[in-house]
């Protein structure tokens, strides 16, 4: 177990916690993009726009303008989402979308599968209270058979003294 991480949490949790904090720091700390470098590929092409990450293109008008890193999706007021482009200029932003959204859903739901299957197996090993009950009368019922097959034994010793039938142990008898 890694020194640090809470007992019973996978190993994987802490590193990935440390990953997650380090890209939101380094998204943080980029720096804003400025506009000379997207408005001067206007009424070029495409590939001549996006090479710049920061930039966006709309085929509707042709121009090549920054991404609006305030919004997560660019307003419909710049371009549409199904004209607009970014990083690869073959591939709409809404097929984009869609394509991102199907992706993460199918993590999402194989991780949430996979936890549940772990949590099952993890759960079935240990023995649970109808199991522990079953065990505990099957070993009940033992020690009475036990305490029964003395106490027969007892009765026919002494069944066997009465009429003489039972033979003392002799030290010096071979069989």
């Amino acid at each position: 177990m890694a020194p640090g991480a809470a007992r019973g949490s996978p190993r994987w949790v802490l590193p990935l916690c440390g990953a997650a904090l380090l890209l939101l720091l380094i998204l943080a700390t980029a720096p804003e993009p400025t506009g000379a470098g997207c408005a001067q590929n206007t009424n070029t092409s495409c590939e001549a726009c996006l090479k710049n990450v920061s930039c966006l293109w709309c085929n509707t008008n042709k121009t090549c303008m920054d991404y609006p890193v305030r919004k997560i999706l660019p307003p419909a007021s710049l371009c549409k989402l199904s004209s607009a482009r970014w990083g690869i200029c073959w591939v709409n932003f809404e097929a984009l979308i869609i394509t991102m959204s199907v992706l993460g859903g199918s993590l999402i739901l194989g991780v949430t599968v996979a936890c549940c299957c772990c949590c099952r197996r993890k759960r079935s090993r240990k023995p649970d209270k109808r199991d522990e009950r079953a065990m505990r009368e099957q070993e009940e019922r033992r020690v009475r058979q036990e305490e029964r097959r003395a106490e027969m034994k007892t009765r026919h010793d002494e069944i066997r003294r009465k009429y003489g039938l039972f033979k003392e142990k002799n030290p010096y008898e071979k069989f």
